[in-house]
């Protein structure tokens, strides 16, 4: 059964920023590309890397370790060495605050 988590503030993540939290033990990433917010796991998939730490642009989120970007919509990387998807979950925004459905 899933449910809806408060993430953050909309203001917490303007255009072209990061926002990486844990909730009950779960890691996420919120994105926001263009003012379209995105949430997917925050751990890289090839190695233990912190995706808040990395680099957003058009294309998606760059792994600061060895440089692979995940499509934050597919969550598939666009690149080696990461050959794993990262997870992709549903975001709603309710007055001013993101949501994710875990």
């Amino acid at each position: 059964m899933s449910e809806w988590i408060k993430a953050c503030n909309l203001d917490q993540v303007k255009k072209g920023e990061l926002f990486g939290f844990v909730q009950d033990g779960r890691k996420l990433l919120i994105a926001n590309i263009g003012g379209t917010i995105h949430a997917t796991d925050l751990i890289c998939t090839h190695a233990d890397a912190d995706l808040s730490t990395g680099f957003l642009n058009d294309q998606g989120v760059r792994c600061p370790l060895h440089l692979s970007v995940f499509n934050l919509v597919t969550g598939k990387p666009n690149n080696l060495p990461a050959e794993t998807a990262l997870k992709v979950y549903p975001v709603k925004i309710n007055n001013s605050e993101i949501f994710v459905e875990i």
